[in-house]
């Protein structure tokens, strides 16, 4: 409880900070709920250290999660299939090094930083080092791109994965507030809970951890006030 009130407090101030990067690797608002992009930032060194291999089609046996969200893709997946759906894993954790390099190569082959960007995340901006992400894709096409989105499969994870706690982490409709151009295959674990009530909102993480940093530090602030 006293960890959980400290993770917080320092969530809170950090959050209170703007534009100021932030390490984020030790704090959270319970669970799995941490904000991670180009603001709220993980550490070079920050690696989970829960990290298992899902067993579902995955394009590489290093493809890795942490436990509980690998447990639930899992899930997820199963039940697609018994849709008829194949879903494919494409990427899932990725160290600051490897996040490095393919902020590097994508800014090459653009052109430029703010095209890579709007792709890419900068090494310690993105969620995949948090081993809470996985990009999916069709069993028949396995490419990252909108069209995961218009397919039967696309469509039948945007209705159910906030059932195994993931949401759809990057919609155009909110490029001005995340950063990133829509990736209808980006999934974020936040756990069941949270995954429930932001696909029922239909907002952005952001947003909604902006609304339960105001209401937790209100009344963390409230009860301090003597």
């Amino acid at each position: 409880m006293i960890r959980q009130a400290l993770a917080i407090v320092m969530l809170c101030l950090s959050l209170a900070g703007g534009s100021v990067d932030s390490l984020v690797d030790q704090t959270s608002l319970g669970g799995s709920l941490y904000l991670v992009n180009r603001t709220y930032r993980l550490t070079a060194h920050y690696q989970p250290d829960d990290l298992v291999r899902p067993e579902v089609r995955r394009l590489s046996s290093e493809i890795m999660m942490r436990r509980e969200a690998a447990e639930k893709l899992e899930e997820l997946f199963e039940a697609a299939a018994q849709e008829g759906l194949r879903l494919v894993a494409v990427s899932g954790y990725r160290s600051y090094e490897t996040q490095r390099i393919i902020y590097q190569r994508k800014i090459k082959s653009t052109g430029s930083v703010a095209k890579a960007e709007r792709l890419v995340a900068p090494p310690g901006a993105s969620e995949h080092q948090l081993g809470l992400a996985m990009d999916i894709g069709r069993r028949s096409n396995t490419n990252l791109n909108m069209a995961f989105g218009r397919s039967r499969e696309g469509e039948w994870v945007a209705r159910h994965a906030h059932e195994y706690g993931f949401i759809i982490r990057y919609q155009d409709r909110w490029t001005d507030i995340t950063g990133y151009a829509d990736e209808p295959g980006h999934l974020r674990y936040v756990g069941v809970e949270h995954a429930t009530v932001i696909h029922t909102m239909d907002i952005p993480l952001e947003t909604y951890v902006e609304q339960m940093q105001q209401t937790m530090c209100g009344e963390m602030y409230a009860n301090l006030t003597p």
